[in-house]
């Protein structure tokens, strides 16, 4: 009910980059997942994705990528968390009358033995934390809009419940 007015966002999450598209009305961003933080004494978000790199020779800020790890796709939950919010909200633009979106986030990467439940759990976690109503999450090859609206995936990945 109501699907219609929750914006369907397909969210393609690599090591290298993070791809965001509203289905519905095609507006994109990809960038590198990277995120600056502040070293203060009161660590605050000072950019993400692109914005990132404008702190990477500065002392008072730290810049990481919370999706690059030898044997998984998270290292840093938290900061996954802000990086996804800050890039959700670069695409859907905050207005008193927006709807949370429904997320299909497609996990781009085979880690040896496939995602354990720990993993899928916390990337489903990550996503409603960034502010998604609904989170399907997808591995396989890449979606087109039409499945991503019609919640119709190919037989050739699956659904990670």
């Amino acid at each position: 009910m109501f699907d219609f007015i929750k914006p369907p966002l397909y969210i393609r999450l690599s090591p290298s980059r993070l791809a965001v598209r509203n289905v519905k009305t095609g507006e994109f961003i990809s960038e590198p997942p990277d995120i600056a933080i502040y070293r203060g004494p009161k660590p605050k978000v000072l950019g993400a994705g692109d914005e990132a790199a404008l702190y990477k020779s500065s002392k008072s800020a730290q810049v990481l990528n919370p999706f690059s790890h030898p044997r998984s796709l998270m290292s840093d939950f938290t900061a996954g968390e802000q990086v996804l919010k800050a890039f959700v909200q670069k695409l859907h633009k905050k207005s008193f009358l927006s709807a949370a979106p429904r997320m299909v986030f497609h996990l781009q990467g085979d880690p040896a033995g496939g995602f354990t439940q720990v993993e899928i759990r916390a990337f489903r976690e990550m996503a409603l934390g960034a502010g998604a109503c609904e989170v399907t999450l997808w591995q396989g090859q890449d979606l087109t809009d039409e499945q991503v609206l019609s919640r119709n995936y190919p037989s050739t990945g699956q659904v990670l419940e």
